[in-house]
């Protein structure tokens, strides 16, 4: 099918996605008569509804290509067998800062040797702290190695973007490629052959980004979310991949990009206070697309992962340090020389978190209605249609992900009955984490419209517990707005609070969803039973274990 086909294909998705679920809106809304809080209920929803027709417009070709095809990879990303010489020099890149890298280096040294003469290993330190440079310093030289080199700037100017460039500027000559990686991420062998191959077969190829699975974690919070996360990007990517083509996007690590192009086309502008964009990634792709460039995804699981946060805590403060950097596109949605897609890329990356204070309005405006007693003219029948395609729209990539595997492979989860058990775990804390995820989200979005950011901190990766006094210092906002919600509903029907229960219980029930999903016990239960347990997890002799290969920050 031709390109132009394709995009038409998944706009006439998108907008039936959107008509169809502001009609159902309508069809509850209207009976007894319109309100103010109805209609503004009803604007909210329409402003949430784009984001609901791209899962759709993704979801539905990703789906349909991941059966019907033998490789879906190759299907959307025609590629060469990796095989042959290695075309030019080619560095790894690892970008860190205030990281531990005593557990990093010994399996990327492993990995130089692996790959041969022709790859070199660049610490990309943005560390400045004197006790972590002297740490730093000593796990280089306890690992020496002749194609292993450390790069420390003096400061940490245009983050990690500038430390990326700066690299590229003054300590890459010579080299072709540069494969990128964070210190939570990991990519094999075969992973970065497949990736120098295909970048090398096509000299207009800037970027080719791996697709991304979540590590093996035996902690509740990322094993359940990972699970999901991991049936929902493997559809979003091939269907994004068959309908974006060349215009694809880039998330900054687990890729290989060429460097003669990236560093003449991918420098990134000040915003208008001039200050440094946080957000890079897209930003990039966009820059580069614009100069006539193809920027494409490799929808292949196997061998690329990365590290999900330990605990609730960590999540949302991951979450509000996207959402800001991905905001602060709007600034340059208008700059000269970028393609419509790249600005379509712009666009999307935001509604990923524009929507938030919606769902949230939607969620207050709906308890007023009901306090007010407009949930006694509701039609059931259409509230339950829209409830469950809203659902549907919303989690349509994971739900179609999960589709695939058991029809295609359900043996590679431990079959049919340890899939849906996994799924249903899964569904059940998506519900919870994404109720009180969106009014966090809300929460950051005011506190920087106040000029409070959330910063560019360290994070943590290690396990750990959460305890009550922790989770409720943290918490009680969210619980207390969660009390508040269904006291409206409740003043109107405990119908109505049955209804909000499956979509707003997780505000009151932050404190112990976020002491639960890190607690060592609930987790190694989990574990015991197989709950989200992933292939690479189930597969002892691990023959598709191309994780442990090479680990690299988000």
């Amino acid at each position: 099918m031709p390109l132009a086909a394709r995009r038409i294909v998944f706009f006439t998705l998108l907008a039936a996605t959107a008509g169809g679920l502001g009609w159902l809106m309508v069809l509850v809304l209207a009976p007894g008569g319109w309100t103010v809080v109805k209609a503004l209920i009803l604007l909210a929803f329409l402003g949430i509804v784009p984001w609901l027709g791209i899962c759709v417009g993704n979801t539905l070709p990703g789906l349909v290509l991941r059966l019907a095809c033998r490789d879906p990879a190759r299907r959307i990303l025609p590629a060469p067998a990796p095989g042959g010489p290695v075309p030019g020099r080619i560095a790894l890149a690892l970008t860190v800062r205030n990281e531990d890298l005593a557990p990093i280096l010994p399996p990327l040294l492993a990995l130089l040797d692996t790959l041969g003469d022709d790859f070199t290993l660049f610490v990309l330190s943005d560390t400045q702290e004197p006790g972590l440079v002297a740490a730093e310093d000593a796990v280089i030289a306890a690992h020496t190695h002749p194609r292993l080199r450390i790069r420390r700037r003096a400061d940490n100017a245009g983050f990690k973007a500038g430390n990326v460039m700066d690299f590229l500027d003054h300590h890459a000559a010579g080299f072709t490629y540069a494969v990128m990686l964070d210190a939570d991420s990991t990519l094999s062998a075969e992973a970065v052959r497949w990736l120098v191959a295909i970048i090398a077969a096509d000299p207009r190829m800037a970027i080719v980004q791996h697709l991304t699975v979540g590590r093996p974690a035996r902690e509740a919070f990322p094993r359940l979310f990972q699970f999901g996360m991991r049936a929902g990007m493997r559809i979003w990517a091939t269907g994004q991949g068959w309908w974006q083509a060349g215009d694809g996007p880039y998330w900054g690590h687990n890729a290989i990009l060429r460097i003669d192009a990236f560093r003449a086309h991918a420098r990134l502008p000040a915003l208008p206070d001039g200050s440094a964009i946080l957000s890079h990634d897209q930003m990039e792709a966009a820059l580069l697309c614009g100069a006539g460039y193809r920027v494409c995804v490799w929808a292949d699981e196997e061998g690329s992962a990365e590290a999900n946060p330990p605990a609730l805590p960590e999540f949302l403060h991951r979450d509000a340090r996207w959402l800001e950097g991905n905001l602060q596109y709007r600034h340059l949605l208008t700059l000269p020389g970028l393609r419509w897609m790249g600005r379509w890329q712009l666009v999307q990356a935001m509604l990923l978190f524009a929507g938030a204070p919606l769902y949230t309005a939607i969620l207050v405006l709906a308890a007023l209605n009901a306090a007010l007693g407009g949930a006694a003219d509701v039609p059931r029948g259409a509230l339950l249609a829209l409830a469950l395609a809203w659902t549907a729209a919303l989690y349509a990539p994971k739900l179609a992900g999960y589709a695939e595997v058991l029809l295609r492979d359900p043996a590679r989860y431990g079959g049919r009955p340890a899939l849906m058990r996994g799924a249903a775990a899964e569904f059940a804390f998506t519900l919870l984490l994404d109720a009180l995820s969106q009014p966090h989200k809300t929460g950051a979005m005011l506190r920087l419209a106040l000029g409070r950011r959330a910063g560019w901190l360290p994070q943590n990766r290690a396990a750990r517990g959460v305890g009550w006094g922790e989770a409720a210092r943290l918490f009680w906002p969210h619980t207390l707005f969660g009390l508040l919600v269904f006291t409206g509903f409740a003043a109107g029907s405990w119908a109505a609070v049955a209804w909000a229960l499956p979509f707003a219980g997780g505000l009151l029930l932050a404190i112990p969803f976020c002491v639960v999903t890190a607690d060592p016990r609930f987790s190694a239960w989990l574990a015991r039973r197989g709950f989200a347990a992933i292939p690479e997890e189930l597969d002892t002799s691990a023959p598709r274990g191309r994780t442990s290969d090479i680990h690299g920050e988000r």
